[in-house]
């Protein structure tokens, strides 16, 4: 039996596909994005499938993906295509490959146009196919950057996707309006830039005049994806997530939500917990007030007072107003041998916009 789950990332509206062989147990994830790999983990080890390998469809502009965290989690493959110019690279993927697991596959066709290393990847009964961003519901992926060619991406589509049989259902790599799937025989007729009688000339016209902003990530998304999606200096390595639900960002850090860390400081043994507030004495008492709880240590103060007034053997949430310092002061606590820290996203900021409790401060 197949397995076929459609996730989604809010931020990105990114799509991310799993697929499995249910007999083998085996399963393979198109474009996974880097701040979801621990639902991805959770899925998989709940439907008792074995990741065999990331497929990313091209090196994003809009998001980090995933690919380099699941690897270190479920020993996985990275899979990309050889003119993606990423590394590391398991195994490079080239028009025409076949992807297996279990006894299902994927074929491997190049549509490149929205970038030069843009894959899509067919089921082997024609029945499904998942296009990346050179071909969206009703639309497709600009050509203005990362290589992007008018008349290569018009071709890769028209040659590549809408050449499957009409009734075979195409997953796009985003969709910003709710959208979940269309067909073969959709696009034909209802794509404005891709079906009916248009050609490679209305088609080169309308893309070349799209006028679009480049994406907000895309400093660094890209730098990243030729990264495959491997952080920098401070990673994961050597720290325990295990204690709170905690998000790993890709500057190499670990996040709680402040819905979470109430929850947690809730707990019979939030005693447990020792929750540094690293903004400066005035601040402390300002109009933002501070969770109840927090222990007053100035990120000025901290490198000189951790190690005789904090125990690396305990949790520990930094917070300061926005998050930025305390993210500092995370990345410090982390170096000095904490195994367990997790920086308050958003700091007193997000805190109080969730309306939680405070002491001192102004409502």
């Amino acid at each position: 039996m197949l397995v076929f789950r459609q996730l989604f990332d809010p931020v990105s509206s990114t799509y991310t596909y799993l697929l499995g062989d249910a007999e083998a147990g085996e399963a393979v994830l198109i474009d996974p994005v880097f701040e979801h790999h621990r639902r991805d983990s959770a899925l998989l080890r709940e439907l008792g499938l074995r990741l065999l390998a990331t497929l990313d469809t091209h090196v994003h502009a809009d998001h980090v993906t995933g690919a380099w965290l699941m690897k270190q989690s479920c020993g996985s493959q990275i899979l990309l295509s050889e003119h993606a110019g990423a590394s590391p690279v398991d195994r490079p993927l080239r028009h025409g490959d076949r992807i297996a697991f279990g006894r299902r596959y994927l074929e491997v066709r190049a549509t490149p146009g929205h970038t030069n290393g843009c894959l899509s990847y067919v089921l082997d009964d024609l029945s499904m196919a998942f296009t990346g961003d050179s071909l969206l519901i009703r639309g497709c992926g600009r050509t203005d950057f990362q290589q992007g060619s008018p008349g290569q991406l018009f071709r890769s589509v028209r040659e590549q996707i809408l050449s499957l049989p009409q009734t075979c259902l195409l997953y796009p790599g985003h969709d910003y309006r709710g959208l979940t799937v269309t067909s073969v025989a959709e696009e034909l007729r209802y794509n404005p830039r891709l079906g009916g009688d248009a050609n490679e000339g209305d088609f080169a016209g309308y893309m070349n005049h799209l006028g679009l902003p480049h994406p907000k990530q895309m400093d660094i998304a890209v730098p990243a994806n030729l990264r495959c999606g491997q952080p920098g200096a401070h990673g994961a390595e050597g720290q325990d997530s295990s204690w709170a639900p905690l998000t790993f960002s890709f500057s190499g850090i670990w996040e709680i939500q402040a819905a979470s860390l109430a929850e947690r400081l809730a707990e019979a043994r939030s005693g447990e917990l020792q929750l540094i507030d690293v903004r400066e004495a005035p601040e402390f008492t300002d109009a933002l007030g501070h969770i109840p709880g927090a222990r007053l240590l100035p990120l000025s103060e901290l490198s000189a007072r951790m190690a005789a007034e904090i125990d690396p053997e305990r949790p520990v949430v930094a917070v300061c107003r926005s998050g930025t310092r305390s993210a500092q002061a995370t990345v410090l606590l982390q170096k000095s041998g904490c195994k367990r820290v997790a920086n308050l996203a958003g700091g007193m900021l997000r805190w109080r916009a969730e309306r939680l409790p405070v002491e001192g401060g102004v409502d």
